[in-house]
C-alpha cells in the first residue's frame, strides 16, 4: 500500500515510520523542514501528569479577566472573525467539569501505553535525548493546588499516585525553589524528551525504512476520484498514493476544507526560551502552576516554555509573553540571576480543537483519507498512540472504542 502523509512534525513523523515499518511506501511532505513547527520548541516533556484538556471549568472567565493583560498565561486576542467566533464558543461549551474529566481520562488512556512505545522505538535505533525524572509541578498559592486534587482521583485510576509535598518539604524535595512555592506534587513517571533529536531520529530511522521524505513541499491541492483522494499536488510535482494521512498540525483544518470536511483546528501560540549552560541546577523538571510555565532540564541546557495565546496563524514574538516567562523563573528560583547563554526566544502554534482533544481517525465521507492532528499541547506525548491508531485503522480497519471519543466525526455532519 502507498501512503501519503502531509506533516512532518512529531506526529506525522511517527506515523510515516510506524506505517513503513508494517510495510507502507511512504510519501512524507511537508511545507517546511521537518520537526520546525509546533515540534520544535515545545516544552520537551512527556506530559502524563498534566494531560487536562485545556478547556476547564473557569477558563473562559479568567480569559475575559486577562483580555487586557497581553503578558497573561492566557491570552485571548479579541476578533470577529466567524470562525474564531465559533471556535472560542464552542470552546467555552466545553469548560464544564464534566468535560474536562471525561477529556482527562481520554487523554490519559490515549497516553497509557506512551513509555513503552518510546521504549520500543529506542531498541529499533531511533536514537534521542530522554529522561526519567518524572515532573514537580509547583504551587504558590493553595487555590491552584486544590484544583489540580480535584482531578487527582482520575490520575490514581491510571496508577498515578503522586508525592504531596507543603512548606518546607518543597523545598527539601527541589533546592532551587523559593520559598513562594509553598506546594507540590510529584508524579514520577513523567520523562523528558528533547524534541529535535526526536524528530531527527524518526527521520533518520524513516529514510533507512525506505520512506520518501519530501521537505520545503507545500501542498497546493488534491485529486479526487469521488470519496477517494488519488494524488497530492504540490509544488515540486504530484504524488499518488492509495491513502492520505493529514497530520499537518494547525494547517489541517486548511487542508480538510479543500476536501470539503472542514475541521475547526486553530492556532494556540506558544514561547520557549533556551539556555546553555543551564542557570540552575534542577532535580526534577517542573511546571510552575501559577504562571503555567514549564522548566524543563535537558543535556546542557534548559528550557522555559509556556503561555497559550487565541489569534491567527500568526508567529511572530511577543516581548511582553517572553518577558512574563522570564519574570517567572526569576521569581520562583532565588539562584537565577541574570544568566548568559541565552538563545533568542522561539514561538510555534499549537493544533487546538474546540474539546481540547485530538482529531484521530477517518475523514468521513472520505474513504481514504485519515486526519491525525489537533493534539494541542500533548504532540509530543501522543505522538506514539497517534501512529499506532492511525496503522490499525489504515491496514486492519481496527478501530478500538478510545477512536469515538477522538474521531472527526464528533466535528461534521458525516
Amino acid at each position: 500500500m502507498r501512503i501519503i502523509v502531509v506533516g512532518a512534525g512529531v506526529v506525522g513523523l511517527a506515523s510515516a515510520y510506524r506505517l513503513a515499518r508494517s510495510g507502507c511506501e511512504v510519501e512524507l511532505v511537508d511545507a517546511r523542514s521537518a520537526g520546525a513547527a509546533a515540534s520544535h520548541g515545545n516544552a520537551a516533556k512527556i506530559a502524563l501528569a498534566e494531560s487536562g484538556p485545556v478547556p476547564a471549568p473557569g477558563v473562559i472567565l479568567q480569559s475575559l479577566r486577562w483580555m487586557l493583560k497581553p503578558d497573561s498565561p492566557l491570552y485571548v486576542r479579541p476578533s470577529l472573525n466567524p470562525s474564531f467566533v465559533r471556535f472560542m464558543l464552542g470552546m467555552a461549551r466545553h469548560c464544564t467539569a464534566r468535560d474536562f474529566r471525561r477529556g482527562l481520562q481520554t487523554h490519559l488512556r490515549l497516553a497509557e501505553g506512551t513509555m513503552d512505545l518510546l521504549d520500543e522505538w529506542a531498541a529499533d535505533g531511533i536514537a534521542f535525548e530522554m529522561h526519567k525524572a518524572g515532573v514537580l509541578l509547583a504551587f504558590e498559592t493553595r487555590e491552584r493546588y486544590d484544583e489540580q486534587l480535584g482531578s487527582l482521583d482520575i490520575f490514581e485510576r491510571f496508577g498515578m499516585v503522586p508525592q504531596r509535598l507543603h512548606g518546607a518539604e518543597v523545598q527539601a524535595f527541589e533546592p532551587a525553589l523559593s520559598e513562594r512555592i509553598r506546594h507540590g506534587l510529584f508524579f514520577p513517571d513523567d520523562r523528558q524528551v528533547e524534541p529535535d533529536s526526536l524528530t531527527r531520529g524518526l527521520l533518520k530511522r524513516c529514510q533507512e525504512l525506505g520512506v520518501r521524505i519530501h521537505e520545503h513541499t507545500p501542498v497546493r491541492r488534491f485529486v479526487r476520484r469521488g470519496d477517494a483522494v488519488t494524488a497530492v499536488v504540490t509544488d515540486r510535482g504530484e504524488f499518488r498514493g492509495d491513502t492520505l494521512v493529514l497530520a499537518a498540525g494547525v494547517w489541517t483544518g486548511n487542508l480538510s476544507r479543500q476536501l470539503g470536511v472542514p475541521l475547526p483546528i486553530r492556532p494556540g501560540k506558544g514561547y520557549s526560551i533556551d539556555y546553555s549552560p543551564a542557570p540552575i541546577q534542577l532535580r526534577t523538571s517542573l511546571t510552575l502552576e501559577d504562571a503555567r510555565v514549564a522548566v524543563t532540564p535537558l543535556d546542557g541546557m534548559l528550557r522555559l516554555a509556556g503561555t497559550m495565546e487565541f489569534g491567527g496563524l500568526d508567529e511572530k514574538i511577543s516581548p511582553r509573553r517572553v518577558a512574563a516567562i522570564k519574570r517567572a523563573a526569576t521569581e520562583a528560583f532565588p539562584g537565577w540571576g541574570n544568566p548568559a547563554g541565552e538563545a533568542s526566544p522561539w514561538a510555534g502554534l499549537r493544533p487546538m480543537t474546540p474539546d481540547g482533544l485530538p482529531i484521530i481517525g477517518r475523514l468521513h465521507p472520505l474513504t481514504n483519507v485519515f486526519v491525525a492532528s489537533g493534539h494541542g499541547m500533548l504532540g509530543l506525548t501522543l505522538a506514539p498512540a497517534t501512529a499506532e491508531l492511525v496503522t490499525d485503522a489504515i491496514l486492519r480497519q481496527r478501530f478500538p472504542a478510545i477512536t469515538e471519543d477522538v474521531s472527526p466525526r464528533r466535528f461534521t455532519r458525516w
